[in-house]
């Protein structure tokens, strides 16, 4: 078992290469047909894209193995929202992989009369619930650096010089005047998204494994969101967002530290 998933580790590089290739394809295609090229030349790139397709499943052969051994390391996790989002994850990524081979076996021929759009469906379903459970996970673990942080900055902070439960004397005078309120939240509440604000910006540039996961996750959302029809964006976005996530995942493999953990 643990052989196979080093085997498998070695192909995955491939696979994002001829991953960020295919959605290449799909946005010179999509280029190519709103600039009005010759119709040759766009079912050339289109059947590139099929067959880089089809070599990305036969690459995928076997994933389901290496997603239940994540799945069975991540149950022993001591945060109970990590475990249940990373688990569950683990488990609808080992059933988008199965579905996958599947649909491999069906395009090859090796199974005959194979339902390609009903497979094809399921399997972004499960391709989709995966994305939804690694973005709660990405917003989770930015929540926890965001409190962090914000407490870190408290301590630092000097006390202030008023008691908490005082109130100023032009706070008393609006709050007798009920049509004053209004003016003096507004610049209560842009105070407060400002420096919300500029806490994200923070614990994102300090956190650049989980800035990386949570635009990877949120590119990639789009495209089985599209192939579902749940929100159809088109074939140059999807084709974009493919490309760019693609690219996200190549520089997780060159730089291993850029990889969010667990």
């Amino acid at each position: 078992m643990d052989s196979w998933v080093r085997f498998n580790a070695q192909s995955q590089a491939k696979e994002k290469v001829i991953r960020a290739a295919q959605y290449a394809c799909t946005l010179l295609g999509y280029t190519l047909q709103k600039g009005g090229a010759a119709a040759q030349l766009h079912k050339i790139i289109c059947q590139l894209e099929a067959h880089m397709s089809l070599t990305r499943k036969l690459l995928r052969l076997g994933n389901s193995v290496e997603a239940l051994e994540a799945a069975k390391r991540a149950i022993h996790l001591s945060d109970s929202m990590l475990r249940l989002c990373l688990t569950i994850g683990h488990l609808n990524r080992a059933m988008y992989f199965a579905c996958d081979n599947i649909l491999w076996a069906g395009k090859t021929g090796l199974i005959s009369n194979l339902d390609q759009h009903k497979w094809s469906q399921r399997s972004f379903r499960y391709y989709l619930f995966t994305l939804i459970l690694n973005l709660t996970r990405d917003v989770y673990e930015l929540n926890l650096l965001m409190e962090c942080e914000a407490r870190n900055r408290a301590t630092k902070s000097p006390p202030s010089p008023y008691p908490s439960t005082a109130l100023p004397a032009d706070h008393q005078t609006y709050s007798s005047s009920p049509a004053a309120l209004p003016t003096v939240g507004l610049p209560v509440i842009s105070v407060w998204l400002r420096r919300q604000f500029h806490l994200l910006v923070t614990v994102l540039y300090s956190n650049p494994p989980l800035l990386l996961d949570l635009l990877k996750n949120s590119c990639d959302i789009f495209i089985p969101l599209d192939r579902l029809g749940i929100y159809p964006t088109g074939t140059g976005f999807v084709g974009a967002c493919g490309l760019a996530s693609s690219v996200l995942s190549i520089l997780t493999i060159i730089h291993p530290w850029l990889k969010l953990k667990p």
